[in-house]
């Protein structure tokens, strides 16, 4: 019998390699984690594992970046040639949209924290690449194309590496011609950086009880695209956002507009994961948002030229899980360091690396392994990523209760008196149910009727994921496992109506009617990755997993 033909409890050994400390994830946060601990020793062995095709590709962020996280990293990376920070801020404007018209907000009633000036409009892809080839000239080893699916635990129960996925299984389970055995990766301390909502943080989350005591994690799902504009229609260094339109004021969310170099445009909408109404269909609010008057002028005439999608953690400072567990720590989203109101995450992200390596580099000169480095969690509140989600802790709570009217009215105010006083009249507000507890029965709610793609300015899904360049092989398993299909019919479908067919941005849920009955689709190979549907199924009956290492989106620059 070959081994393509062995079932999976005769499978051969795995493969492992040891390394000082185990990275998941070429982000901005394992990425600067892999660069520090090379810094403060060189003798260290690193490795970081990523699952896109090539660094950058899984990557999709606005993206303004703060420079504070890369000038604690490489203090002289602006006198160097190269570097992808072309586009300083030159403007900043705040909008509020209504159906038939907008209103500019003057920029000194924003607080101070909101000021973009002195920061970088990006595509966070390229800064990706661009610190993957720091990371490798120190001599750390970049996998890409490996997905890490499963944690590694020693006798102790702590964590001691990871293992990536099989290659080569057939959608029946079973080992096909191409099967490759996945390798283990063993390190004494392991570091988890794979974004938003990463199948191995939620386990290591709950295996620990790392949210006691936190907050629900709060969630939005943004959709971008990038588009080259007419010259006289770009303005370099523009940023622009926006709330308001075509949302309402009961559902929170907002739009961003970022003039880059090369006459590319950066267009960008939120919608919050906590609305009510399982109707709502965010890919088509904001193909909406481009119609208005005040955005669809920087677009005549353009040429869309790229499309992508993904989930953003809107929790905040309450939010935060206890970073440390035996063995390793949570870096960047998977920590949940985005600041809402900023719509930033990158340079929190570059420092909780930092953070966290320098913390691992003493450790490990300090003769530990598969300890808790529980300084990284005593830390990280005194640091300046603390400081930055502290002062806009109430922001998502009072908008996600009181609106979008008023909830950014007394959200603003209580960012000036952080600002003024270091304080804040409401304390720390909850944020109270998840993402999956906040919609409500279809009954409860009327359709929307939204209106058809012109494909000059707005767009069916299908023709947008084409843009994302994604890709799996269709003979696999489904890496969306619905837990309990007849739970899905009975409710998704019967109670919620069918949410999962609206906000997934990729068109992946289907509900087809075959032989008289309601058949759930999966399209598993439009998948961009975004976990929406593992954060907003009302049942969570969805779980998101890694498909075979390398496929998914291919973002070329976003």
């Amino acid at each position: 019998m070959s081994e393509q033909e062995l079932p999976v409890h005769e499978l051969p050994e795995r493969e492992s390699m040891e390394f000082d400390v185990v990275i998941v994830g070429a982000g901005p946060a394992g990425l600067s984690a892999a660069i520090r601990l090379k810094q403060v020793n060189p003798d260290l062995t690193v490795v970081v594992l990523e699952k896109g095709s090539e660094v950058g590709a899984h990557i999709l962020s606005g993206a303004v970046v703060d420079p504070v996280g890369i000038d604690a990293l490489l203090p002289g990376w602006r006198d160097e040639d190269g570097h992808p920070f072309k586009t300083p801020v030159t403007a900043d404007h705040f909008l509020f949209l209504g159906p038939a018209g907008s209103i500019r907000l003057p920029n000194f009633m924003m607080p101070p924290l909101m000021n973009n000036h002195g920061n970088y409009i990006v595509s966070l892809g390229n800064v990706c690449r661009w610190l993957a080839e720091k990371a490798e000239a120190l001599g750390v080893e970049i996998y890409p194309g490996f997905a890490a699916t499963e944690v590694l635990y020693d006798e102790n129960g702590a964590v001691k590496g990871v293992a990536t996925g099989d290659m080569g299984v057939e959608k029946n389970g079973e080992p096909g011609p191409a099967f490759t055995r996945g390798m283990e990766l063993i390190g004494k301390y392991t570091l988890i950086g794979e974004g938003v909502r990463g199948s191995l943080a939620k386990q290591l989350i709950l295996r620990f009880d790392l949210q006691k005591d936190r907050e629900p994690q709060k969630y939005g799902i943004g959709v971008k695209e990038l588009w080259q504009v007419k010259p006289e229609n770009h303005r370099l260094g523009l940023v622009q956002h926006s709330f308001g339109w075509p949302l309402g004021m009961k559902t929170g969310g907002g739009s961003f507009l970022y003039h880059l170099e090369d006459n590319l445009v950066a267009v960008g909408f939120v919608v919050h994961l906590n609305y009510k109404n399982p109707y709502l269909y965010p890919f088509e609010e904001f193909q909406r948002f481009k119609t208005h008057d005040a955005i669809r002028g920087t677009f005549e005439g353009a040429k869309r030229l790229s499309y992508g999608a993904r989930a953003i953690t809107e929790g905040g400072y309450q939010s935060v899980p206890k970073l440390t567990f035996p063995g390793g720590a949570l870096i960047g989203c998977s920590a949940g360091l985005v600041n809402v109101p900023r719509i930033k995450g990158s340079h929190n992200a570059v420092l909780s690396g930092i953070l966290a390596a320098d913390n691992i580099a003493k450790a490990i000169e300090a003769g530990r392994a598969n300890d808790e480095v529980i300084e990284i969690e005593a830390e990280w509140r005194s640091t300046p990523i603390g400081t930055d989600l502290k002062r806009v802790r109430n922001v998502k709570p009072l908008w996600s209760k009181l609106g979008t009217g008023l909830g950014i009215a007394l959200g603003g105010l209580d960012m000036w008196t952080n600002q003024l006083f270091g304080l804040s009249i409401f304390g720390t507000l909850k944020h109270g149910k998840t993402d999956a507890a906040s919609l409500e029965p279809a009954a409860r709610h009327k359709k929307i009727d939204y209106p058809k793609p012109d494909g000059v300015l707005t767009f069916d899904r299908l023709s947008s994921v084409f843009l994302s360049n994604t890709n799996h092989e269709e003979d696999q398993p489904v890496h969306l496992q619905v837990k309990d299909m007849d739970l899905q019919k009975r409710s998704e479908l019967e109670v919620y109506g069918g949410p999962s067919t609206r906000y997934c941005p990729a068109g992946v849920y289907e509900w087809v009617e075959k032989g008289g009955e309601e058949v759930y689709v999966i399209n598993a190979q439009n998948c961009v990755h975004c976990k929406t549907c593992d954060i907003k199924d009302p049942n969570q009956n969805i779980n998101w997993v890694p498909p075979q290492g390398g496929e998914g989106p291919v973002y070329p620059n976003m």
